[in-house]
């Protein structure tokens, strides 16, 4: 339409506002450089910014009781994801799939403990004399050692520590008050994880289009593809990191054990589940192996298991991470080393677990907006079974 036309349909009561003369500064405007007039427009502009994430991490702190289930039965989901997709394409009724899925995690989880407490049991007594030698010889190396100490001060030392103990058993009785009220929250929190698991395994598809909806109408393509293209890549991490974990594992654990290192199994374990914090996570449990083969096995073996502990650890960054985890959720090792620091600063254990996963999705979502690849409706291939929609372009029209 013209804007004659338009201006004949124009309402005569309506008043008509003044044309906007950006043109127009003043004298304070002109007063002020124009360079910083722009750091000031950046700043306050950041300080907003800033502002709001400090408002999201305060709720989510505030919240961190519902949050962290919620996190873990994603990041489940995304390690189940590739199996639960596999039975899905071979014709599995999505229940039995389900079923399929959520038992043979809650078999691997219980296979593994069962593992734990069974080595536990055989080397306990085994243990118990090796930790009374070490004891042995530590104090006599605080005996004959640079130190020189004598018994009476060593012993004086152990009375002390026995009576700090004893002024601190207040402290000690609420603690283990703490600890059962951490206790129910994470028998609770494991209940709301696994009904979340099973809600998205289910129904991930309507849970995802009706959050899609609480988005303004024009920004749904551009949220629904950042989305797709960041779960593939916590799949694809989760995927990765599982695989990378198991092997890192096995490695250290089959090591401690050729080695004579007692409670391998154990170890072993806690490597696995140490290498889903990369970087850190890997290097506080081989510490901990090397440390153990110190203090039962002495040091030539402590410096064998830290020959293995590396060896693995190179493997794994030079080899594994580049081949398997690829260019879609690479991320520089100095980036990661932050983001982990910053995750365990504001939510200790649980940040340090979820910041990288974290990190890669908003890393991806990102780019996914800032380069305009959701206007073309393509979408990763392999999430199509549940979170598949009407392409953007057909949606536009049929709304």
């Amino acid at each position: 339409m013209s804007d004659e036309r338009r201006s004949r349909f124009r309402n005569p009561f309506r008043p008509v506002p003044p044309p906007i003369d950006r043109t127009v500064t003043t004298a304070a405007d002109e007063a002020i450089p124009f360079g910083l007039r722009v750091a000031a427009g950046y700043g306050w502009r950041m300080l907003v910014i800033a502002a709001v994430i400090g408002v999201f991490v305060w709720l989510v702190m505030l919240l961190k009781l519902l949050v962290i289930p919620l996190l873990v039965g994603i990041l489940v989901t995304a390690l189940l994801w590739p199996a639960f997709e596999l039975m899905l394409r071979a014709r599995f009724p999505r229940w039995l799939a389900i079923a399929i899925a959520i038992a043979g995690a809650l078999g691997v989880v219980t296979g593994l403990i069962w593992l734990v407490v069974w080595q536990v049991r055989q080397q306990m007594g085994d243990v118990q004399e090796r930790t009374m030698a070490a004891i042995d010889a530590f104090r006599q190396f605080l005996i004959d050692g640079p130190l020189h100490l004598s018994e009476a001060e060593i012993q004086e030392y152990i009375d002390d520590g026995i009576a700090l103990i004893q002024r601190q058993a207040e402290f000690l009785w609420t603690a283990a008050g703490a600890l059962g009220g951490t206790a129910a929250h994470v028998v609770a929190g494991a209940l709301l994880s696994l009904f979340i698991l099973v809600a998205l395994l289910a129904d991930g598809g309507g849970i995802w289009r009706w959050t899609v909806r609480l988005f303004p109408r024009d920004a749904r393509p551009a949220v629904d593809a950042a989305a797709r293209n960041g779960w593939a890549t916590v799949v694809n991490y989760a995927r990765t990191q599982a695989l990378v974990a198991a092997i890192d594992a096995l490695g250290i654990g089959i090591g401690a054990a050729l080695l004579g290192v007692p409670l391998a199994i154990p170890i072993a374990v806690l490597v696995f589940l140490g290498s889903f914090i990369p970087i850190v996570g890997a290097v506080i449990t081989g510490a901990l192996a090397v440390f153990l083969a110190l203090v039962y096995n002495g040091p030539w073996i402590a410096l064998a298991m830290l020959g293995v502990v590396l060896l693995v650890q190179q493997l794994e960054g030079h080899v594994l991470q580049p081949i398997l985890m690829g260019s879609a959720v690479k991320v520089h090792p100095l980036a990661v080393v932050l983001v982990v620091a910053g995750g365990a600063m504001i939510a200790g254990i649980p940040g340090a677990l979820f910041a990288v996963p974290l990190a890669a999705f908003i890393n991806v979502a990102a780019v996914t907006i800032g380069s305009g690849s959701w206007r073309t409706g393509e979408h990763p291939r392999g999430d199509q079974l549940i979170w598949t929609t009407v392409p953007h372009d057909r949606a536009r029209r049929a709304r």
